[in-house]
């Protein structure tokens, strides 16, 4: 016995060194590459003529950190050196955010070596502002790259990645000569086909019914008219950011939406846009430079016909705003209240008086000769809520509040003349007046209930725990009631029966979307642990499922039999993809998987981790079993993007350092040489480095601002998401700098991921922290 212990710590013993003696290796190969990178800007600077700022000083170039050092008794991974491959180490004027790791790195003796590269992948975008509302899109970087070089004797393109040098091989069969002139954008026509989600996690009172059954709400930068008889959505595109607030005028096709602040040079700041519901015009854009950030409420009056249109801005002093929308004209306005304000409304009988509510507070308004004046409601013996969370006017027209104690407040005079203590466990979460009976929906207990004129309970519902709670609530003529709910779903029924979900939707951030290759069926995953499967056809659910952990990414088997979901805690899950039954889990590492993907010929899997790695699996032929084949080591930071060869033998990956480097499947070995794999054919194309995709990145990029590439089946087009919400299609191959693009508007975050379906008649795109799910029809 003790023999073999001894055994066991020289075998332990041998394999650190030798993964001590990789790391060192690859830290000679990184020196070896940046003094060959620094002698050739040297190069280029003797050969240019001598400038006026010839004398200023460079600053050092950032450190980079090499992979974690395994272990005493890791397995061991083979790396080759990376000295022929990929992109070179380069300087950089500003270091990205560093990515998150569990491991120390190790030390060379030339510096000490850290990770560089955007953190967007650890969930929380690079540079964002917080005081931003969630899913605003950052500011276009003013960051001066170097624009790429292209040599066409040796059939190269150069490009410059926040300083960073990356040499990209053009395929043997490729006219050098195209390189002259940039890429007209594709003939296809890309139009905004599908929108999958609704916004109610933080929002409210923004789903109405139309007179001729269409359902009316937003998400991201969308407004949805939804017609569910007959599956058909229409879309108000004018807005370029993240809507906050709606309003629906009295004549009811009238609409207001209200948006944050945008990164649109002429349109960019919060506005409120009024439009025609059935033709979709833009009838009146109201307040642009009035507004400091975005809204909480809108409303019209409603006796004088809808003239008048308030607004509460989501400023530090919550402005209150009074404006005759068909004149552009501000009435008046005034500071509200230091708290946050939740919302308000006109009373219906009087266009003069408006009541706001939110945190600690209802404020009761007086509009007169222009001027705003407010009263305060008093609480006086009864307990003052947190929050106030709701309103709704009664046949007399008194204001009936809902607050966070669960309490229902009737108010004449800015005093409590009726109480309903406890109506809800856990707050009162919406109401609604409805031929005289009220209707509210419950924060915790997920409860629906209707209150007589004397607000006695006389019926009650229950919403499904995992739809989330009531939102907003519109009753039907018929009496039927359509739901919105925190969780980003619409839900139908009548109380006291089972509903139903009509629209489906993710309720937290959005990275996993995989496509089966031969049905038009996809998957999303996301950090709200719900897994989904949609038919792009039907534009339904086919099954969801949740998980304990966040979703980071996803990949469908070839043959469309299973699912694989990579987690954010080192976790990857496999699911039978046809009804997402649960089959299997492993664990690699204990950091998120950014990429999961089967290889074509279904016989392995690669998972590119962000603890630097790529962990390769064999796959059983009835794809229940996983074993592992080998972990391919030699990235510098967190892999981002990993694409498989046509012929499954050789793999590529991009990391977070914007590194580009290939691999031998068989021996999880890296290739030697780049430049002897140019003419491999790729099965998918996602990596956002590659010679076939370098027009995609717009001049002055500073790396982050693409987060996702995806090359349609047909290889004649390529997608790709930005980091301000937009969507583009090229020509595929794009090696063209300054490349021209078609772009689809519509998302109000960063667009995480985008992949053509099986057909290729649609691209999907997923957008981030605005949780929505796109679907582009694309025509030719």
């Amino acid at each position: 016995m003790e023999d073999t212990d001894q055994l066991a710590q020289l075998v332990a013993r041998l394999d650190a060194k030798e993964a001590e003696a990789v790391v060192h290796q690859n830290a000679i190969a990184n020196l070896s590459n940046r003094l060959a990178a620094c002698e050739a800007e040297l190069k280029e600077l003797k050969s240019a003529k001598p400038s006026s700022s010839a004398g200023a000083s460079r600053s050092a170039p950032p450190a980079r950190r090499t992979g974690p050092s395994p272990g005493p008794g890791a397995t061991p991974s083979s790396s080759g050196s990376r000295s022929a491959v990929g992109a070179t180490a380069g300087s950089a004027s500003k270091p990205p955010p560093s990515a998150s790791t569990n491991t120390k790195p190790s030390v060379s003796a030339s510096s000490s070596r850290v990770s560089v590269g955007g953190s967007r992948r650890s969930g929380v975008p690079p540079r964002e502002d917080p005081k931003k509302p969630i899913g605003t899109v950052k500011e276009k970087p003013s960051t001066r790259e170097r624009l790429p070089s292209t040599n066409k004797d040796e059939s190269t393109i150069r490009m410059y990645l926040r300083g960073r040098p990356v040499t990209l091989y053009a395929p043997s069969s490729f006219d050098m000569a195209a390189m002259d002139h940039p890429a007209k954008p594709p003939n296809e026509k890309i139009s905004l086909q599908w929108v999958y989600g609704y916004r109610g996690r933080d929002c409210r009172n923004n789903l109405y019914l139309m007179e001729n059954g269409e359902l009316l709400y937003f998400i991201a930068a969308v407004a949805v008219i939804y017609d569910p008889a007959n599956q058909r959505q229409r879309h108000y595109r004018g807005h370029n950011d993240d809507i906050k607030a709606m309003a629906l005028h009295p004549n009811g096709s009238i609409v207001a939406t209200g948006q944050v602040a945008g990164h649109d040079k002429q349109e960019g700041k919060p506005h409120v846009r009024v439009w025609n519901v059935e033709t979709l015009e833009t009838l009146a854009i109201i307040g642009l430079g009035s507004f400091d950030r975005g809204f909480s409420a809108l409303g019209f009056s409603q006796k004088n016909g809808g003239a008048f249109l308030f607004a509460i801005d989501e400023s530090n002093d919550r402005v209150l705003s009074v404006w005759e929308w068909q004149r552009n004209k501000k009435l008046a306005e005034s500071k509200s209240h230091g708290d946050a304000v939740l919302g308000g409304a006109f009373n219906p009988a009087d266009d003069n008086a408006i009541v706001t509510y939110g945190k600690q507070h209802i404020l009761f308004w007086t509009l007169e000769n222009n001027k705003l004046s407010k009263k305060s409601a008093l609480f006086e013996k009864q307990p003052k809520p947190k929050y106030v969370t709701c309103i709704a006017f009664n046949a007399d027209n008194e204001v009936i509040s809902g607050d966070s104690n669960g309490h229902l407040f009737v108010w004449s005079n800015h005093r409590v003349v009726k109480a309903v203590k406890d109506a809800h466990e856990g707050g009162v979460f919406s109401a609604t007046m409805s031929d005289g009976t009220l209707y509210t929906g419950g924060g915790k207990d997920h409860r629906l209930a209707a209150w007589s004129t004397e607000l006695e309970e006389s019926a009650s519902g229950q919403l499904p725990e995992a739809t989330g709670s009531a939102r907003s609530i519109v009753i039907g003529p018929s009496g039927e009631m359509l739901i919105g709910t925190t969780r980003n779903s619409i839900l139908k029924g009548t109380m006291g029966e089972e509903f139903v979900t009509i629209v489906n939707g993710h309720s937290d951030e959005l990275w996993g979307l995989a496509v089966h290759t031969t049905e038009n069926i996809f998957v999303t995953a996301g950090y709200d642990k719900t897994i989904t499967c949609w038919n792009a056809t039907t534009h339904q659910s086919v099954w969801t499922t949740t998980v304990a952990e966040e979703a980071q990414s996803a990949d469908i088997h070839p043959d469309g039999s299973v699912l694989v979901v990579g987690l954010k805690s080192g976790r990857w899950m496999i699911f039978d993809a046809r009804d997402g039954r649960y089959i299997a889990t492993n664990v690699d590492g204990n950091e998120q998987h950014d990429s999961v993907k089967f290889s074509p010929d279904g016989h392995r899997l690669a998972l590119g981790s962000h603890d630097n790695y790529i962990y390769i699996y064999n796959v059983s032929d009835d794809r229940q079993t996983y074993e592992r084949h080998g972990r391919c080591q030699g990235h510098s930071s967190f892999i981002t993007h990993v694409d498989w060869s046509a012929d499954s033998q050789n793999l590529k990956s991009c990391s977070g350092d914007y590194e580009l480097l290939f691999w031998d499947a068989n021996t999880c070995k890296q290739a030697t040489s780049a430049a002897l794999l140019r003419d491999i054919v790729w099965s998918t194309y996602t990596t956002i480095l590659g010679f076939d995709v370098a027009g995609i990145w717009p001049e002055g990029a500073d790396g982050t601002d693409i987060n996702t590439v995806g090359r349609n089946n047909g290889a004649s087009l390529v997608a790709t998401g930005d980091d301000f919400g937009k969507v583009n299609i090229f020509r595929f191959p794009v090696p063209q700098a300054k490349s021209e693009s078609a772009v689809a508007h519509g998302h109000s975050s960063h667009v995480t991921c985008v992949r053509f379906i099986n057909d290729d008649s649609a691209l999907l795109s997923t957008g981030g922290k605005d949780t929505s799910v796109m679907q582009w029809s694309v025509s030719a």
